[in-house]
């Protein structure tokens, strides 16, 4: 849809933009906590998302794992921002709420609407978009490089966020639970240089 941009337009806004220090890892309430290790086999931290996992391409989740859930955790949960839309807040790409705690990746695809597939037992909130499943990265031409941060929970016992829940309702029933946290920031734009690495040419098969 934001590829109809025109590129002057998508520069005019390039400043705005709604930052990182409001991604939900960063809220104050949250705490402090341990690390988690989160990564993909499609691309690097701080690369390029192939366009397979964008709205210019299948527009597929991308796959994903992660080590070092700590002890004591009930679920995991996944929250997927871009902290440079061009709003107050970041654009909400995914959430994921209630993963078992012994889940350790999401396979590529997996991150869609209820009823379309299973997370083994998450449930799949509502994006920025107000549909739920996986939005693909779909930035303004010319508005320069977003950065989409794949943030994953460990959450010790308390309250449930409820069926189909939005990113507010899912951090405020996180607050003062989460144990660990793991960020994987994937990088992608129009209308700009795109150089990709080794890892992010391409999805392996």
């Amino acid at each position: 849809m934001l590829e109809h941009v025109p590129h002057w337009l998508g520069k005019a806004l390039s400043g705005l933009r709604a930052g990182s220090d409001k991604l939900a890892i960063a809220h104050a309430r949250l705490g402090e906590f341990a690390s988690i290790r989160l990564a993909s086999p499609a691309f690097a931290d701080g690369a390029r998302m192939p366009e397979r996992f964008t709205a210019d391409g299948a527009g597929v989740s991308p796959p994903l794992f992660w080590t070092g859930v700590p002890e004591g955790t009930e679920r995991l949960v996944l929250i997927v921002e871009d902290s440079d839309a061009p709003a107050p807040t970041p654009l909400v790409h995914a959430v994921v709420w209630g993963l078992p705690a012994d889940q350790e990746d999401i396979k590529e695809g997996a991150i869609v609407a209820d009823g379309e597939g299973t997370l083994d037992g998450g449930d799949v909130g509502r994006n920025s978009f107000f549909g739920e499943g996986w939005l693909p990265p779909d930035p303004p031409t010319g508005h320069g490089v977003h950065h989409y941060a794949f943030q994953l929970f460990a959450l010790g016992p308390g309250p449930d966020a409820g069926d189909n829940p939005s990113r507010s309702a899912v951090v405020r029933a996180m607050e003062g639970r989460v144990l660990a946290a793991g960020l994987l920031t994937g990088t992608y734009s129009r209308g700009e240089e795109a150089p990709v690495g080794p890892i992010g040419s391409a999805v392996p098969a």
